[in-house]
């Protein structure tokens, strides 16, 4: 936004007049920002000339200052701006600002010398001084050299309203000033640039990880398709195996499991045994067999698998108990019925959260509700409902 000099425009001007004013003992004035906007007010005025005005320069703000001095060549009167930028202002007040220094030097116009100063050593007195002497263009004392040419009767003042300009300094200020406007310009070009290539290797990054998400899984479906072909009736074979080894471990009574988990990883063991060793019976390619007695696939697992030694030494294999037909299924939970799917635990499992139920073995979980193959939800032993790992229990049927 554009510097404001309406809002405080009064006492702006009658500081600046006061200054310009020969015979007006002030002879500087300070001027900064109300806060953060750009409304211009006066910070200060004084006597005491440039050892005072750069006292009160703040390295937290962004000030101009503009001084009356005295000529030491020829004594005449030269004003002096000084655009002030303290080390403390942040990057962005400093950019803001930066477009100000032509507004505000064309309000306090006159100044011979323009002075750009960041720390208290571009304001010394002594080095503002000198370059006061060299913009005067003379470096002789003008004093000394009229007394020569004085006439012996008197003078009257002459009265002028002739501000001497020095071009070699107009020159350096408003190149200084759009040297800082261009500078600005190419910096926010630069960040505009890099924005966009940003943006752009963004997108090409994204467009490569879809082409190779779509390219894996065109492999993937292939390689698939080909597996199947290849192997398509050895994996019908497999598959009919396992219908008939899950067929009967459900024709198996619930009595029979084994509650301890190695006895689970036995009968794994035992599974995986009797799917990899060939069997006598027909070709399952030909007259796949959906189901299967337990009486021969019972003895058929008899006759495929032996127990290895160090097996018999660390498990006992517990007596299968042959059920009559006839007789009377007694319900090992009775206390279940109305209850919903019920399950028992094989295993410690301690809540995450309270989303979830603990249990340690033997203990029943009623109401069981399947969300997926993984995770199930029921009423654990304290009456509790959340959820638990499906491979942590067994269902009691």
């Amino acid at each position: 936004m554009a510097v404001n000099l309406s809002r405080n425009g009064p006492a702006l001007q009658e500081a600046y007049v006061r200054v310009v004013t020969e015979k007006s003992p002030t002879d500087w004035a300070l001027f900064t920002y109300e806060g953060n906007s750009n409304d211009i007010r006066v910070a200060g005025t004084g006597e005491g000339g440039l050892e005072e005005m750069v006292e009160e320069l703040n390295s937290g703000k962004v000030m101009y200052a503009f001084c009356r001095v005295k000529d030491p060549n020829s004594g005449l009167p030269k004003f002096v701006l000084i655009n002030w930028t303290g080390e403390g202002v942040n990057d962005v007040r400093k950019g803001a600002c930066a477009n100000h220094v032509s507004t505000m030097a064309s309000f306090l116009k006159g100044a011979h010398v323009t002075i750009n100063a960041r720390a208290e050593e571009d304001v010394e007195p002594e080095c503002i001084m000198q370059k006061v002497a060299r913009a005067s263009g003379a470096n002789y004392t003008f004093h000394k050299e009229s007394s020569r040419f004085q006439d012996t009767g008197p003078q009257a003042p002459v009265g002028s309203v002739y501000q001497k300009t020095n071009a070699v300094s107009e020159i350096k200020r408003v190149g200084k000033d759009s040297f800082w406007a261009k500078a600005e310009k190419e910096e926010e070009n630069r960040r505009q640039e890099e924005k966009r290539r940003l943006e752009q290797e963004r997108q090409q990054l994204e467009q490569e990880r879809r082409e190779r998400e779509l390219r894996e899984a065109a492999r993937r479906e292939q390689l698939y398709l080909e597996q199947d072909g290849e192997a398509g009736p050895q994996s019908r074979k497999y598959e009919q195996q396992e219908v008939v080894s899950r067929n009967r471990e459900e024709q198996e009574p619930v009595c029979q499991q084994p509650a301890h988990p190695r006895e689970i990883f036995k009968q794994k063991e035992r599974a995986m045994s009797t799917t990899s060793i060939p069997s006598p019976q027909p070709d399952l390619r030909e007259e796949p067999a959906p189901s299967a007695p337990p009486g021969p696939v019972q003895a058929e697992e008899e006759a495929v698998y032996e127990e290895p030694p160090e097996q018999e030494t660390l498990y006992e294999e517990p007596p299968m108990v042959q059920q009559d037909p006839g007789s009377e299924h007694v319900d090992p939970y009775p206390g279940l019925s109305g209850k919903g799917l019920c399950a028992r635990a094989l295993y410690d499992y301690q809540a995450a959260d309270e989303t979830e139920i603990s249990f340690d073995p033997e203990n029943l979980i009623t109401g069981i509700e399947v969300i997926d193959e993984g995770w199930w939800r029921g009423y654990g032993p304290d009456g509790h409902f959340g959820m638990f790992p499906a491979n942590y229990v067994e269902l009691i049927e």
